[in-house]
């Protein structure tokens, strides 16, 4: 019989306690004998998996109040880069978009170039959207100014075209686009902005068009009405087709006539009133 040198208790055989363990209670500020018996053994164990537990608890706390903190940030650094682009220090509102960017890319830990407009499902920042949208168009227009910088602008073009499909700066923003592409020094990258804008345009497209938003209640109820009873038929299957092929006409011109928003909104919600 053998005593154990950490509990005391007379024990058969001692066992060697893991390097590993032992290194970790020494972090802890405990020391252990370099052998142990059994109980001691599983009691270090459980004493290091529980203190481990505790320590990824606490990274993931701070981490997420990392986060927050960043998401609070971001109002400030908006500010600073619009404020920057009414004086015309254009390098400097480069800078405070790149940061604000950047925080998106941590919040939803996502990697560079990777923030996706899915990413902000949740409502209480699905508004940002519109923000995210307007950062990547003043980031398009000042990376125009230098060819140096002709990438990053196919970068902003693209996230561009990602985003604005779901604001409602969408119809503004394309005016603007079209403009901006008689004068700008890489026409090409407006051209090819303006394409992918109309490409990802969604499905819905009159009543996305009217309402401003693919997210808008209206919206939803129409694809609703869509999906669980026009596509059940034959009929309704037809009409779907022959929609998709001629309400794309119909979005562009309200998109170029925002007078007529207004009534065409009014005789969808009518619509949706007697459908629902």
């Amino acid at each position: 019989m053998v005593q154990c040198p950490r509990c005391g208790i007379q024990v058969t055989e001692l066992h060697p306690v893991p390097s590993e363990l032992a290194m970790k209670m020494q972090a802890a500020g405990t020391s252990v004998p370099t052998q142990v018996c059994v109980g001691c053994n599983t009691e270090i164990q459980r004493t290091v998996a529980a203190s481990s537990g505790g320590i990824l608890m606490a990274q993931e706390r701070a981490k997420e109040q990392h986060r927050m903190q960043l998401w609070k940030n971001r109002v400030q650094l908006i500010k600073q880069a619009r404020m920057c682009m009414s004086q015309k220090m254009y390098t400097q509102a480069a800078a405070a978009y790149e940061k604000y960017i950047k925080i998106m890319e941590i919040v939803f830990e996502c990697k560079k170039g990777e923030l996706k407009p899915e990413l902000f499902k949740e409502s209480a920042r699905h508004t940002e959207l519109t923000v995210v949208a307007s950062v990547y168009w003043d980031l398009l227009r000042i990376y125009d100014m230098n060819e140096r910088y002709a990438d990053r602008q196919s970068i902003c073009a693209k996230q561009l075209a990602s985003f604005i499909r779901y604001t409602p700066i969408y119809s503004d923003i394309i005016r603007r686009a079209e403009i901006f592409q008689r004068s700008a020094k890489n026409p090409a990258i407006i051209k090819q902005f303006l394409k992918m804008s109309s490409e990802s345009r969604p499905r819905c497209f009159i009543a996305t068009a009217a309402f401003e938003s693919a997210y808008s209640p209206e919206v939803l109820q129409l694809r609703q009405f869509r999906d669980q009873v026009l596509k059940k038929h034959t009929l309704g299957r037809a009409f779907v087709y022959y929609y998709y092929k001629l309400s794309p006409r119909i979005a562009c011109a309200l998109d170029r006539h925002p007078w007529a928003k207004p009534p065409v909104r009014a005789l969808l919600r009518s619509l949706i009133r007697r459908v629902t």
